[in-house]
């Protein structure tokens, strides 16, 4: 049973994707952080990097572009053999202060811009056209029909032109492709003649990603329900596939409430994830890789070891397919399973897994099992990753989830104070924390021994321990500021 929830009257548009009552996907678009990916500038090169084979592009965002030399319309059009072009630098094919088109296909990243290619697609119901593609694919899903439509693809466009037929072109009828195939080629042309009216880098398309990715999911349910609380989208969904079943939600409850949507975001979002055995998983997102730690938690299973362990790396298989979706997690991913002796249960556990993203949209490839027994895979990475996406940077650990702890900071502390010994001062007040004060007491007295003075406390509440030094002086006038005297 598949269902498709959306929930489209706010600002922040979310739709998650359910199957058998397990949610697989969750797509949040903010006006703030909404993807650039399928927009298409016009852009100015700004610098070209042979070294590199690639060229950065100024398309009006804050960060300029990146794009690489095989995906250059002039490098894909040359007539030249594929090895010899290859054996070409980029400055062969683009040049600073050149004008180019460019469409994002990776959105900016940490400290990297977006991701552009040349090859520019527009995307139709059952086509995707490319002006300067000069190939025709077939989507992977369609099996029967891909020699006829590969066929048709080569009659229907010209030399320079590219053509994808997507799943949906199964069902269409050649006429229905053509008269689509001549409404893109009019909508490459309009982009054209508006690219020659700019004078400066800026875009001039910019897709609805989320009604594409609403109607990308729900055009690929073979069965099931859509709910959605916002009625032009209700009755666009409706026209595009009339047999579907869907419902308009107007309930006081927020849609993602009332299906328990908002449950498994918060759940999405801990670094454990426990397993229906009493196992448990570890997430670690870092900028360049997501490390995954399997532990048996509480489950000791109830014949050998190693069925234990197969069992328990069987089920985290099966969840870290699901959590990488759910979390949408791009990148490299490691998989610290528990250490199996057999390549036969290794086998086993990695068949599993790649099952499960077998109906993943997201390109993943599982790379095996390393000498140290870690699952290396790979995951395209379109966009910002679910943590990424509804979460900022701890302002007091700066991201990395430790804070420095009561007993550093007392020591820290301890040490400043010592520079002061046999100073003239009778007394010395310190503001800082009730733990780091608990830290200290039971070494106070010899601290102020070794000081020959007195140590007294202002006590201030705070998320991340510290302390200062705040002033040296006679026993009274210490005393009166102190919370309590020593």
């Amino acid at each position: 049973m598949e269902k498709l929830i959306v929930n489209a009257v706010s600002r922040e548009k979310r739709f998650a994707y359910v199957r058998n009552n397990t949610v697989e996907e969750i797509i949040f678009d903010r006006p703030e952080q909404r993807s650039l990916v399928g927009n298409i500038y016009f852009g100015t090169v700004t610098k070209v990097l042979p070294g590199m084979n690639a060229a950065f592009i100024d398309i009006g965002e804050e960060k300029n572009a990146y794009l690489h030399r095989d995906v250059l319309a002039s490098y894909v059009l040359s007539p030249e053999r594929s090895i010899d072009k290859e054996k070409k630098s980029v400055s062969a094919f683009v040049h600073q202060g050149e004008k180019l088109l460019v469409q994002v296909d990776k959105d900016a990243s940490g400290p990297k811009g977006s991701r552009v290619t040349g090859i520019i697609e527009l995307t139709g119901m059952n086509l995707i056209y490319m002006p300067q593609g000069r190939y025709v694919a077939v989507s992977k899903k369609i099996v029967d029909e891909k020699d006829h439509l590969r066929s048709l693809g080569m009659k229907l466009k010209s030399e320079e032109e590219g053509l994808i037929f997507r799943t949906s072109s199964t069902s269409a009828t050649e006429e229905e492709m053509v008269n689509e195939l001549n409404t893109l080629r009019s909508q490459s042309a309009d982009l054209l003649e508006k690219a020659a009216t700019l004078k400066k880098p800026g875009i001039i398309y910019q897709k609805d990603t989320f009604t594409q990715m609403v109607l990308d999911s729900f055009t690929q349910m073979t069965s099931g329900e859509v709910f959605v609380d916002d009625l032009p989208l209700k009755k666009l969904i409706q026209s595009r596939n009339p047999n579907l079943k869907i419902t308009y939600y107007n309930g006081k409850e927020n849609i993602f409430t009332h299906h328990r949507i908002e449950h498994e975001i918060d759940k999405a979002l801990k670094r454990i994830v426990w397993l229906d055995n009493g196992a448990y998983l570890i997430f670690d997102e870092t900028e360049a890789l997501t490390i995954i730690d399997v532990n048996t938690g509480k489950f000791s299973g109830k014949n050998d070891y190693q069925d234990t362990v197969v069992k328990t790396n069987t089920l985290a298989a099966i969840e870290i397919a699901r959590q990488l979706k759910l979390r949408d997690i791009g990148g490299i991913v490691l998989i610290d399973f528990i250490d199996m002796k057999n390549d036969k249960d290794k086998r086993y556990v990695q068949e599993t897994i790649e099952k499960q993203f077998q109906q993943d949209k997201t390109r993943t490839k599982i790379i095996g099992f390393t000498a140290l027994g870690i699952l290396q895979l790979t995951r395209k990475k379109t966009k910002v990753s679910l943590s990424e996406a509804l979460q900022v940077k701890c302002h007091v650990c700066d991201g990395t989830g430790r804070i420095l702890s009561a007993d550093t900071i007392a020591f820290r502390l301890e040490r400043e104070l010592l520079e002061h010994r046999n100073a003239d001062d009778e007394a010395v007040l310190v503001e800082t924390t009730k733990e780091v004060k608990e830290a200290i007491t039971p070494h106070l007295e010899m601290v102020e021994e070794w000081l020959k003075m007195k140590v007294y406390f202002s006590i201030q509440p705070s998320a991340t321990h510290f302390y200062v030094v705040k002033q040296f002086g006679s026993h009274a006038e210490i005393a009166q500021k102190a919370d309590e005297p020593y």
